[in-house]
């Protein structure tokens, strides 16, 4: 990491500051991810969509994630972080002028493939700059800013988009404009942020640079793997909450505020944020399986709101999944981010984003197309009760490799308990660095 600063003095932002605007476009950009779920039942009045469709809608924008995570999600380990960046910045502005301007369910697919594209492009690189330009001894900052910032992004979307539903029927027409012009900027400030490692491409046809892939280095799989499980419930969880809970929330717990979905999703969001950087105080054996647990009780509430058709019963559940989500969500990342190098970073955190947004699309499409014919309230139950289960299944995991001693699994740095640490990030001594 003190390659960092290759650039020539005068043209390059500092490294605070640096660390300060990626962690602001993360923000942004997972706040423009949030943003459409509470629109959606205008659209739906607007445009006469089904439920099965809004799901779709929200689909193709993991399609269009997914495909770029395996395509260009690690390109910034190749050809440098700011280019890579730069160009997600400029299609996510793309993304939310077609938002801007849609007039129909076509126009909404094309906007959610086009945001998907732009986010799978980022999420890699971001995440990895953030590790590069973390604060000197202080490397566990990048992934808990890359996890919280996740976080109270998807909650400042949905949260301020709600608000604006229940106080003006074209929400969209405020706020997609103002997005837009946010990425424009956000594409020119880091334009001038300095590189973290000297790009390595010379002789690289652009076929091998786009040539899918998805790779973890041998160091990383046991970290990689151990965190899987707890990565598919919590954002199976979330998968739940950016699909369908607009409408669960109107049809089953007739709530028929404007504003009830898009706060439903930010409490959940906000939850997690605070779950994120409560995990800093704990080791990641800790984070995970505390989030595990909290998230199987989350599960169980929401579940038992939809029963009593309770508001508040609905509330508590959404807290409890999101402090859940939010610890092992940051554990994982902390786990993973000790094990990798700068050379291979944003190829292993794609890698984790490939397993998480696939658990957060697949379990809501089908929710989606099991709602006509089950009904919102009975895919609710099942819904919640895999969550449940696949939570459980991540503590007892995380159980048993506390119980059997280290793992390989590192601990997390800042943990009060739990014996010496390692830091995350670079500057780690040890098999995880010796590709360095």
């Amino acid at each position: 990491m003190d390659k960092a600063h290759r650039s020539r003095p005068g043209r390059r932002l500092g490294r605070g500051t640096t660390f300060t605007v990626l962690a602001c476009a993360n923000v942004v950009l997972m706040a423009t991810a949030s943003a459409p779920s509470p629109i959606y039942p205008l659209y739906r009045q607007r445009w006469g969509l089904s439920v099965t469709m809004l799901t779709v809608v929200f689909a193709v924008y993991v399609v269009g994630l997914l495909g770029a995570l395996l395509t260009v999600g690690s390109l910034s380990d190749r050809v440098g972080r700011r280019p890579v960046l730069v160009a997600a910045l400029l299609v996510a502005a793309a993304g939310t002028a077609v938002f801007w301007t849609a007039d129909g369910v076509v126009s909404l697919l094309i906007a959610r493939v086009v945001q998907g594209v732009a986010t799978g492009t980022a999420t890699g690189g971001l995440a990895a700059g953030l590790v590069d330009f973390s604060p000197r001894g202080r490397p566990h900052l990048g992934p808990t800013a890359t996890a919280v910032g996740t976080s109270f992004g998807m909650a400042a979307g949905a949260g301020t988009v709600g608000l604006l539903v229940a106080s003006t029927p074209r929400p969209d027409a405020y706020v997609f404009p103002v997005l837009t012009l946010t990425f424009v900027l956000l594409a020119a400030v880091v334009l001038a942020m300095p590189e973290a490692r000297a790009p390595g491409i010379a002789g690289v046809r652009v076929q091998a640079l786009l040539r899918p892939r998805a790779g973890v280095p041998r160091e990383a799989r046991p970290a990689f793997l151990a965190s899987v499980p707890a990565l598919v419930a919590g954002w199976a969880v979330t998968g739940l909450f950016l699909a369908l809970t607009p409408s669960l929330v109107g049809d089953v717990l007739r709530v028929r505020s404007g504003a009830a979905g898009g706060l439903g999703i930010a409490a959940l969001f906000v939850a997690n944020g605070v779950g994120g950087l409560w995990s800093v105080r704990h080791t990641t054996r800790h984070a995970t399986l505390l989030g595990a647990v909290l998230l199987a009780l989350g599960a169980g509430g929401l579940a038992a709101a939809v029963a009593v058709a309770s508001p508040a019963v609905f509330a508590g559940g959404s807290v409890l999944a999101g402090l859940g989500v939010g610890l092992t969500f940051n554990g994982g990342l902390r786990a993973v981010s000790a094990v990798t190098t700068a050379e291979s970073r944003s190829e292993v955190f794609s890698a984790v984003y490939l397993v998480s947004y696939a658990a957060l699309s697949l379990p809501a499409l089908a929710a989606g197309l099991a709602a006509p014919v089950w009904g919102l309230e009975t895919t609710g139950y099942v819904y919640t009760g895999i969550v449940g289960a696949l939570a459980m299944s991540a503590a007892v995991h995380a159980g048993r490799s506390h119980a059997h001693g280290p793992t390989g699994l590192p601990v997390g740095t800042g943990a009060p308990t739990g014996g010496p640490s390692r830091p995350c990030g670079t500057g780690t001594r040890g098999p995880a660095r010796r590709s360095g």
